[in-house]
């Protein structure tokens, strides 16, 4: 069966003493003289120049039947064999972006057979959709690391992909959760539809709220077009209630810690109440004014802590109902409040 590459190269499949499939290709007059790395990255367009520095040093790819280095200079009518599996040589697109992925970092919070809960970093997108490359987003590094651990086989599974159950902005960290399972993935989009998840985040805001502790209500409408909301204390066309429980933890040098309790899950909805309240957040240039005593250019912003408040049956993963997962370290929380407890 012909191999699709994203461009043409002649290539003949072989089957080795072994049963592994071999690609082999033979180098033209217009490939000549490049370097061995170079090539590959346009033979074999997903395959991390890492991962292709190693297949090069365990002889899963060889040129002329010899070991060879990563910056040889080929030559016409030198032939690579690829010890490389077929997907490595698709076109590199959203659904195969994971492959790009040599060494997933994932800071895993917790981990079973249904889910993954992961603590992204701030400064990661969760998706493509947020303007990130291929390769370069959350579920991409989340894919990866069940690819390689085998748990996912995308060639043999074409009804299902591990896939986010949340988001959270490219600027925010936090505890996101990620279904292995089709029915992870219903059971735990149904819990969040229904509020049955407890979720908090930590923020640094200016100023200290009165009172200390309390409700921020109000309307929120989405303009999608410039990724940003408003926030109004009365009705608009468009908008929708939205409510954020929060406690002053602690206040110096006119900031303060304060933790968050999302009643409802709106876009920006932290970020943008606080700024009507008259507290932005402290970094947060889109709904506020970057504060030039501090060296910070995006919010402070943290969903630290996710417990399981299932009131109805959760299927597969009733095993979680009634369990709490923290981060235990916040940048920011030891930067500007040290010695504060979370």
């Amino acid at each position: 069966m012909p191999v699709a590459l994203p461009f043409k190269i002649p290539v003949r499949l072989y089957t080795d003493t072994s049963g592994e499939i071999m690609k082999e290709f033979t180098i033209g007059p217009n490939d000549a003289g490049q370097r061995l790395d170079r090539f590959l990255a346009k033979a074999v367009p997903l395959l991390p120049a890492s991962l292709a520095q190693k297949y090069i040093r365990i002889k899963r790819i060889k040129c002329n039947g010899k070991r060879v280095e990563r910056d040889t200079r080929l030559q016409a009518g030198d032939v690579l064999q690829l010890y490389i599996n077929d997907e490595f040589f698709d076109k590199p697109r959203e659904d195969n972006a994971y492959l790009t992925v040599a060494v997933p970092k994932l800071n895993i919070v917790y981990e079973d057979e249904n889910i993954l809960l992961v603590d992204k970093r701030p400064g990661l997108a969760v998706h493509p959709h947020d303007g990130a490359e291929y390769g370069r987003t959350l579920i991409d590094h989340i894919q990866s690391y069940l690819y390689q651990k085998r748990e996912w086989r995308p060639r043999e599974e074409n009804a299902f992909t591990p896939a986010l159950c949340n988001r959270i902005d490219r600027n925010t960290g936090g505890i996101v959760i990620a279904a292995k399972t089709a029915e992870a993935l219903r059971v735990m989009n149904q819990k969040i539809k229904d509020r049955e998840l407890d979720k908090r985040y930590l923020a640094i805001v200016e100023g200290t709220p009165r009172p200390r502790e309390g409700s921020l209500k109000g309307y929120l409408f989405k303009d999608a077009k410039n990724n940003r909301v408003y926030v109004t204390d009365t009705p608009q066309p468009g908008s929708k209630t939205c409510q954020t429980n929060y406690k002053t933890l602690a206040s110096a040098n006119g900031l303060s810690l304060v933790e968050c309790e999302l009643i409802t899950g709106r876009t920006h909805q932290i970020r943008a109440q606080f700024a009507h309240a008259g507290h932005p957040l402290l970094g947060d240039g889109k709904y506020g004014k970057l504060d030039k005593r501090f060296d910070r250019s995006y919010q402070a912003l943290y969903s630290y802590k996710l417990t399981f408040t299932f009131t109805t049956d959760a299927g597969a993963l009733e095993n979680l109902n009634g369990k709490s997962f923290q981060v235990k370290n916040v940048d920011f929380v030891e930067e500007y409040f040290p010695g504060t407890r979370i």
